[in-house]
């Protein structure tokens, strides 16, 4: 039987373990979060059931989560993201309609919401240019997947919302890879003065749909919106802000991808990325700064 001491020293170890795990789960909880768009509120962006996984409960709740929390992966048709669930939904209408109520808040820079709001589902991929101030960053935006999404990232580019402003946010740590950009007053706050919903791939599962906390893979290359999750009427808060991944990243499928990187891009990507975060944080302002000196459609 052991002895008074030694139990004592069996919990000294424990709660040690403890304290080091904690410590550990809000490194990640830091990790996982991506900073809200349109209505400049941050939000969690690793899967809300892994979340609670990682936060609650001693070492016996931990490994089960674990367990719990590797779910098997099907690979879509002709898209980069591995995500548990459905098949793929069936095929968009030739046209949408798209909405883009106005904010409360005024655009951080003269904008207007796009002119055209029922779109084509059929037409070819759109591709952008970015020349930045590291690189060219080259786009293909997918019009048949995120018809609004592109529509509006279209309209702000014709407008130059999106010329002289700086990439605000890095994360590259394993399991995340993000350059976030898209907001031109660099604070992660600034929006278009307008928003709306969520496209691929939330809209292959219904709004209750468990799958929807589950995280998946967002692939190297691709690029897809940031938001501040859901009103609580359930309109979407996608703005203007979006992410550019660089490395695998995983996240629930609550971010719209609107298009993939091509390789010039990801190679200026990467020399962003090898320089880490300012301060040497983990998530932060990148170390070596990029701005974009014009976005160019077409």
């Amino acid at each position: 039987m052991p002895s008074n001491e030694q139990r004592r020293a069996a919990a000294k170890r424990k709660l040690e373990r403890q304290l080091a795990r904690r410590a550990e789960q809000e490194k990640k909880r830091k990790r996982l979060m991506i900073a809200g768009s349109a209505l400049g509120v941050v939000v969690v962006a690793a899967a809300a059931v892994g979340v609670y996984f990682l936060t609650k409960g001693g070492d016996e709740d931990t490994t089960a989560a674990e367990s719990s929390s590797a779910v098997p992966t099907t690979q879509f048709v002709n898209t980069p993201l591995d995500i548990p669930g459905p098949p793929p939904a069936a095929a968009k209408p030739a046209t949408v309609d798209c909405s883009y109520p106005a904010d409360t808040e005024p655009p951080a820079k003269p904008v207007t919401a796009p002119a055209v709001t029922s779109v084509a589902t059929d037409g070819p991929e759109v591709t952008v240019s970015i020349d930045s101030t590291q690189g060219p960053i080259g786009l293909s935006l997918n019009s048949a997947q995120a018809p609004c999404t592109v529509n509006s990232l279209v309209s702000l580019a014709e407008q130059g919302y999106f010329d002289k402003t700086s990439c605000h946010r890095i994360v590259a740590t394993p399991g995340f890879g993000i350059l976030q950009c898209g907001d031109p007053t660099a604070t992660g706050r600034g929006g278009p003065g307008y928003s709306f919903d969520n496209e691929y791939p939330t809209d292959l599962f219904g709004p209750t749909d468990p799958a929807l906390s589950q995280p998946v893979n967002y692939r190297r290359g691709l690029v897809a919106m940031a938001n501040a999750g859901t009103t609580p009427e359930g309109k979407g808060t996608n703005g203007s802000q979006f992410f550019l991944v660089f490395g695998d990243t995983q996240l629930p499928p609550n971010y719209t991808i609107f298009g993939t990187i091509d390789e010039p891009g990801l190679a200026t990507l990467d020399k962003v990325a090898g320089g880490g975060v300012e301060g040497g944080a983990e998530d932060g302002a990148p170390a070596i700064p990029i701005s974009f000196n014009s976005v160019k459609v077409g």
